[in-house]
């Protein structure tokens, strides 16, 4: 691990990004070009204390989580990505069905959609990257271990995994969440992930057990869906999924239609906002 090398990377990095690029207010005049340190610690999960480590180069040595979550706060390409790896000491990520990596032009429509919730999401059903409303109408994804931020795994093996969706629907998401692995099993039938996540589903989950049995194939592109949130109450809302080029991330956009009462919520949901932003490590 070069720690030099490392904190003068991170410096420049950080200080080639404005406040708007990563969808923050610009807010006070600053004394100097880029991000504060702190906004950077925010973006990534991480301590504040953590990352000024980092940048000091007497930071403890990084892991693999943690310097996939800078490659995604600094809007890291692919190549400066695979860079910060080998600065750390670490092989890049070399998997051929995905890294976890979020394109930084997806990760810039991400940023300009601040009165819209929107989440880049895996194929495998990983929450990879959220704006301030997703994190408000969905939870605050990056405030979970990585294991818990598989939207599968959390509907059928969390007890609170399905705690915003009314019941009534509940039965019709199991089916599509189903039918959507069957359909990422078909078109990567040697991707080990795919045949992990569910032989952990199936070993945890009678439900799942019987909806895969019934062999249901789809990819779900577009849907209407309802919320029960715990400070705005319930909401309709149209759900909108693009796929990347490659296929294997998705940017799902959740909206209202003008003038509905969902629509109200979705205004008071941006003015209430996250209660409690303070990253951890």
């Amino acid at each position: 691990m070069d720690r030099a090398e490392l904190a003068d990377f991170l410096r420049r990095s950080r200080a080639r990004l404005a406040p708007t690029d990563v969808g923050l207010a610009e807010g006070a005049r600053r004394r100097t070009p880029g991000l504060r340190r702190e906004e950077v610690a925010q973006l990534a999960g991480m301590s504040v204390d953590y990352y000024t480590r980092l940048e000091q180069a007497r930071g403890p040595r990084p892991s693999r989580q943690i310097l996939t979550s800078l490659a995604r706060a600094l809007r890291l390409t692919d190549d400066e990505r695979d860079h910060l790896f080998h600065l750390a000491g670490e092989e890049p990520p070399r998997d051929r069905y995905g890294t976890g990596h979020v394109r930084p032009g997806l990760l810039l429509v991400l940023d300009r959609l601040d009165d819209t919730p929107a989440q880049v999401v895996s194929d495998h059903g990983d929450v990879l990257a959220q704006n301030p409303m997703s994190a408000a109408l969905l939870g605050d994804m990056s405030a979970r271990p990585p294991a818990h931020r598989n939207i599968i795994r959390g509907f059928f093996l969390n007890p609170d995994g399905r705690d915003l969706i009314p019941p009534d629907d509940r039965p019709g998401l199991a089916r599509s969440h189903v039918a959507s692995l069957r359909a990422l099993l078909a078109a990567r039938p040697d991707d080990p992930r795919t045949d992990a996540l569910v032989a952990e589903l199936r070993a945890g989950s009678e439900e799942f057990r019987q909806l895969w049995a019934a062999h249901e194939v789809a990819v779900r592109r577009s849907d209407v869906k309802r919320f029960r949130h715990p400070l705005v109450g319930e909401l309709e809302l149209d759900c909108e999924v693009l796929l990347s080029s490659d296929h294997d991330q998705r940017l799902i956009l959740f909206t209202a239609r003008p003038g509905s009462e969902s629509y109200e919520k979705l205004r008071l949901l941006r003015v209430v906002g996250l209660q409690n932003l303070t990253p951890s490590h």
